[in-house]
This record gives C-alpha cells, sequence and structure tokens, in this order.
C-alpha cells in the first residue's frame, strides 16, 4: 500500500494518455532530449539524480496486469470514457515482459555542463511504442530538481572558495556549507534527492535522507557528516535566567570534539561577551574540541561581524599570512539563517572588509539550498527534436514567434568537446567523428551504467 504511486502507466501527466493517437500516421520513433536552456540563473549545469529515478521508478518488469488493470480503471474515470492506451501498454507487457522498450542516453553524472546543451535524450527501441518517449518526460524532467541543487550548492562553494583564497584556507572547503533543508521541503523524497545532491559538493548535512538515498543508489557508504548541536528548545526550555547553565551543560555533555549551540534566544551579544567569552571561557579553552557558536536571527552580515569582534576580543586572534583574522582555534562560528546564494556573498564580503577570515565561518543552509528554487531556475525543457515517419526521418522543432528564447533543437543530437575543449552541442550528421559524450544509461528496462559517489563528486569539481 505504502508504494501506491509507482505504477508507471500514470505517472504522468492526464493530456498525454491522450498522445498516442496524435502522431502523424505512421510513426515508428520518437527522439526528445532535455537540457537547460539559454538564459538560465547558473550558467553552467551540474547534471545529477537521473538513476535514482530509473531505479526507482523505470528499471525492472515495471507494467503488469494489475497495474494495467488500475490505470484502466482510474483514467476511465477521471477522462469519462476510454481513452487510456490499453493496446499499447498490454504490448509492452506480452513482448517485452513488462521492461520499458527505451534507450536514454545521458551526460556523466556530477559532468558541468554549459547551458543550453542536451543532456540526455530518450528514444523509443519498438516501433509499436513510439508514444512511450514523451509519456516519460513527466518523470524523467523531475531530474531538475537534484541537478538544481547540485548546481546551486557548487555555485554556492564557488563563492566560498574565492573568499577562502582571498582570506584564508581554501582546503576547509568540505564542510563550509551545512544543509539544514529537510524540514523546509515538500515530502520525505525532495529531502533525499535534494540532501543527496548538495553531498555532491560538500560533506556536511543534517538531512538524513540525503544519506541514504547515496548509500541505496550510487554506493556511498557515508557521503556526510554532523555534530552534537543545540537547538532553541533545548536552551529555551532552561529559561533566560539559566541560559548560562544550559551553554555550560552543552560543553560538559560534549566534553571532545566540534560542539554547535544556538545562542541567540534571548541576547546574542551577552552570550559572546559574557557567557562564552567569560563565564565558560576557561572551559572551552580547555576542552578538546571547538565550540561553534550561532547566531540565528538579526541581519546575517551585521551580526556574524559583531559576533567575530566580541569572541575575538574574549578569546583573541591571529593574524594569517593573507593579512586577514582568525578566532582562536577553539571558538568558530556558523550562520544558519537567511542563507542562499546571495546572501552567502553579503556575509563574506562583510567579513573581508572587517578584516576577518572566511576560515572563521561555516553556513547552513535550508530552503535557500533545497526549495527555494524551481524548473525554471535552469529553464530546463524536455523536447522532441526527431521522428520517424514509415521510412522517413525527420527533424521535429518549435520556433514560436513570441518568445525566441523557447525555440527548441532539431534533429538527433549528439555532445561534443571540440577543438578548443569546450562542452557543444551538434548534429549527428553534423560531425560524426568526435565521440559523443551522452553514454547508452538505460535500455530496454536495464541500468547499463552506475557511476560511483565517489566518481560523481570528483567530476563536480
Amino acid at each position: 500500500m505504502h508504494d501506491w504511486l509507482n505504477n508507471i502507466c500514470w505517472l504522468t501527466d492526464s493530456y498525454k494518455v491522450s498522445h498516442f493517437k496524435q502522431y502523424p500516421p505512421g510513426t515508428r520513433r520518437v527522439y526528445s532530449y532535455f537540457e537547460s536552456r539559454s538564459g538560465s540563473t547558473y550558467p553552467e549545469v551540474c547534471f545529477f539524480g537521473l538513476r535514482y529515478f530509473l531505479e526507482r521508478y523505470l528499471a525492472g518488469e515495471v507494467v503488469t496486469a494489475a497495474k494495467l488493470d488500475a490505470a484502466e480503471s482510474l483514467f476511465r474515470q477521471h477522462f469519462g470514457g476510454d481513452v487510456f492506451n490499453r493496446v499499447g501498454w498490454q504490448h509492452i507487457l506480452d513482448k517485452h515482459g513488462g521492461r520499458l522498450p527505451i534507450v536514454i542516453k545521458a551526460v556523466p553524472e556530477g559532468t558541468i555542463v554549459p547551458e543550453s546543451n542536451v543532456l540526455m535524450t530518450v528514444e523509443n527501441t519498438d516501433d509499436e511504442a513510439y508514444w512511450l518517449t514523451n509519456w516519460l518526460e513527466t518523470l524523467l524532467v523531475q531530474v531538475w530538481y537534484p541537478s538544481t541543487v547540485a548546481t546551486q550548492s557548487r555555485a554556492m562553494k564557488q563563492v566560498l572558495l574565492r573568499f577562502l583564497r582571498e582570506t584564508g584556507d581554501p582546503s576547509l572547503i568540505g564542510f563550509k556549507l551545512h544543509d539544514f533543508g529537510f524540514r523546509g521541503v515538500t515530502c520525505p523524497e525532495q529531502a533525499a534527492l535534494g540532501g543527496a545532491a548538495h553531498l555532491v559538493n560538500f560533506q556536511g548535512t543534517d538531512t538524513i535522507p540525503g544519506l541514504l538515498l547515496a548509500r541505496q543508489f550510487y554506493g556511498c557508504e557515508m557521503a556526510g557528516f554532523s555534530i552534537p548541536a543545540a537547538e532553541h528548545s533545548t536552551i529555551t526550555s532552561w529559561g533566560e535566567e539559566r541560559e548560562l547553565d544550559a551553554m555550560r551543560n552543552m560543553l560538559t555533555q560534549y566534553p571532545t570534539g566540534l560542539v554547535a549551540c544556538v545562542s541567540d534566544s534571548f541576547d546574542i551579544f551577552r552570550a559572546c561577551s559574557d557567557y562564552w567569552g567569560d563565564a565558560l571561557k576557561d572551559i572551552v579553552l580547555a576542552r578538546d574540541g571547538v565550540l561553534v557558536v550561532r547566531p540565528d536571527s538579526g541581519d546575517p552580515p551585521t551580526i556574524v561581524v559583531e559576533v567575530l569582534r566580541r569572541l575575538g576580543e574574549s578569546f583573541g586572534t591571529t593574524t594569517n599570512s593573507l593579512g586577514f583574522r582568525v578566532l582562536h582555534p577553539k571558538v568558530r562560528v556558523i550562520q544558519g539563517d537567511g542563507i542562499d546564494f546571495t546572501m552567502l556573498g553579503k556575509i563574506l564580503s562583510a567579513m573581508k572588509d572587517a578584516g576577518w577570515s572566511a576560515d572563521n565561518i561555516a553556513f547552513g543552509s535550508g530552503g535557500g539550498l533545497l526549495q527555494k528554487l524551481n524548473r525554471d531556475t535552469q529553464r530546463f525543457a524536455f523536447k522532441c527534436s526527431s521522428i520517424v515517419v514509415g521510412d522517413q526521418e525527420r527533424d521535429v522543432f518549435k520556433r514560436p514567434v513570441t518568445d525566441g528564447g523557447k525555440k527548441s533543437k532539431a534533429g538527433r543530437l549528439k555532445l561534443i568537446r571540440d577543438d578548443d575543449g569546450n562542452l557543444r552541442t551538434v548534429r549527428e550528421s553534423e560531425l560524426p567523428n568526435p565521440p559523443d559524450l551522452l553514454q547508452t544509461v538505460f535500455e530496454n528496462g536495464r541500468l547499463s551504467r552506475r557511476d560511483s559517489f565517489d566518481d560523481i563528486r570528483q567530476r563536480s569539481r
């Protein structure tokens, strides 16, 4: 019962149920492609997540008599008549044992591809299943989500690396952006996809489903790590008059290693100067580990700089070889409120202007990382570009006079690396010799490529 949604015979848009009658008579093949169109938010895409959708929804004997019966009944009610292509689906069940007669080629996951280039192609392998290619559009286009998270996470990583190179130590990058996004997404499956996508670029997360997806579908035993940390309930439950005791409890309960404590429940400035920087200072310095102070309200650039100033006054600083101040190694800061791509740069700029190294801080991002985006962030689209009708192959494309940005590609496509080392989409017939970087990942119900998470991470670098 828990898997009631997993029926490929109804995992599509309603209008696609009627499309098998709408292609030209004699259509045998439908060939479509997936891309991030020009004008996207980020100029290049980190492609990620296809394997999950293939293995979870498309691989194996996914068409059964029971699923056909259920879909036929649903659509009869939904449309008020017999619109469902029972004959076509029955053919897939009878001839192919319920395996989908489709071939999918895609760029290896983790590859960085400039916008307006083909990322994936889909084509039926059985002439009777010409309608199946674009039936799968609805599901396959959902790769937009993990790809967009991986792309945005990587863009944030580039910002962090720039400031680390200018003010500190770039080798610290792996744990500079922590995923706080589980509660801010719509469902556990989204948390798994987005959480794993972020882990392509970083190793810090509190989104457990992302770990599980990376383990289950990409063979990574442990893709991310976390530390003991306080939330407001565990601090405020002591009462304002005992906030100092709550903070002391954090240090004694976790006497070694990293520990993070939210410190703005009442007065972040008092917490930094009087509690951490005075009453608890000796314990902080004596611990075999690092205290991470977390402000969680106010204007982030202003508050972060002030928190650093107060902690610096109490614990002391050193000046690194680049001329920027670094807190005592027992103390660091994490900013987890309001963090998205734009705010990240604002905070780091404010820190740099005030003479602080990016070494001092890590960031946590929730909705800004996993939720504050959509398919149009990278303008993802899936379009038919070629069909075979009878013995004739035809180009297919759209060219709306009202929006030149939505012009689609025509013909059978390949992704090549040109003589200058740039990735470029061309027609197969245009340049037959350069190898196609799109590789077969799925054919007739079977996965044919399984990249490890480490391979994907390496490509994204």
